[in-house]
């Protein structure tokens, strides 16, 4: 789950950190808008974790079309269930389904630049020497971005999804795309030199980009499409092309499916999920330009 995947990865609940390091400005992230004769839907593009903002003020993040879609919606649609009870889920789940076979040493599975970057890492993020060593790399590399970010103030309680349904009112109907176990399982059934590759690239952003979190929230912010692609998408199709089909695409195809259905009904809907699941030719707006739909929107 290397962290440019962070933009498009579901783990909104504990897994998935972005830091926003930048000053407000005036773009603000991307709205699409789906419409047929009796439905609209509002699609969202979401960073899951996200620093606090100023306390009673409405984040500077929320574009008008989605400022009026919490109001008109009869149902929002999530990745995952936003309650503790799913959030309790995922962290008991990647513990369960996290550790390596007896005997396995993660520090025996990466190159030896791994595994120097690895241990010095994890020291400066304040993980013991041996902690992370009985970790499958997909689960080490969860638990490194999760530190990196807390030192720096992130929150999962600040994250979009978590603003969203605390601001949403009590009668709209919440549904999720998925359940803790599937999203779960999508990370713990990857190939394990899959896992290795986004583990060891994760390690050297850590390394030598220092602002690659800065440049995709700002990318994010000024709704810069081609931005995020390149820098969030194409490094996971071109390095790890087995997480990215079943992270994305097979995932975007699933949700594309359940939305055709709900367009079948009446009223507005608002979906609310990673902003990397909305771009490029694998996203939703374009699956459901493909299914007829009029899309409005980047």
């Amino acid at each position: 789950m290397g962290f440019r995947r962070l933009l498009g990865s579901a783990l909104s609940l504990g897994l998935g950190i972005i830091l926003l390091l930048v000053k407000p400005v005036l773009a603000q992230p991307p709205v699409w808008i789906v419409k047929d004769q009796n439905s609209r839907m509002i699609l969202f593009g979401s960073v899951h974790v996200l620093p606090a903002g100023p306390q009673g003020q409405l984040p500077i993040w929320i574009p008008p079309a989605l400022s009026v879609a919490m109001t008109k919606a009869q149902d929002v649609w999530f990745e995952l269930p936003i309650d503790p009870a799913a959030a309790a889920q995922v962290s008991q789940l990647a513990m369960a389904k996290g550790m390596l076979q007896q005997g396995q040493s993660l520090s025996h599975q990466i190159s030896p630049e791994g595994r120097e970057r690895l241990a010095r890492i994890a020291l400066r993020l304040g993980f013991r020497p041996d902690q992370l060593d009985r970790f499958q790399p997909w689960l080490a590399e969860a638990s490194l971005a999760v530190a990196a970010f807390q030192l720096d103030g992130a929150s999962g309680r600040d994250g979009v999804e978590q603003i969203l349904s605390a601001r949403i009112g009590p009668k709209v109907t919440r549904k999720a795309f998925e359940t803790p176990q599937e999203q779960i399982g999508f990370l713990a059934s990857a190939s394990p030199a899959e896992q290795r590759a986004s583990l060891e690239e994760t390690l050297r952003q850590i390394d030598e980009e220092p602002d690659t979190y800065k440049d995709l929230v700002k990318a994010w912010m000024a709704a810069d499409l081609s931005s995020l692609d390149r820098e969030a998408l194409e490094p996971v199709r071109s390095l790890t092309p087995g997480l990215y089909q079943t992270l994305i695409r097979q995932r975007n195809l699933n949700w594309a499916q359940a939305l055709v259905k709900r367009m079948a009904g009446r009223g507005t809907t608002l979906v609310v999920v990673g902003v990397g699941h909305l771009i490029g030719p694998d996203g939703l707006p374009a699956l459901l330009r493909a299914h007829g739909f009029v899309v409005e929107g980047p």
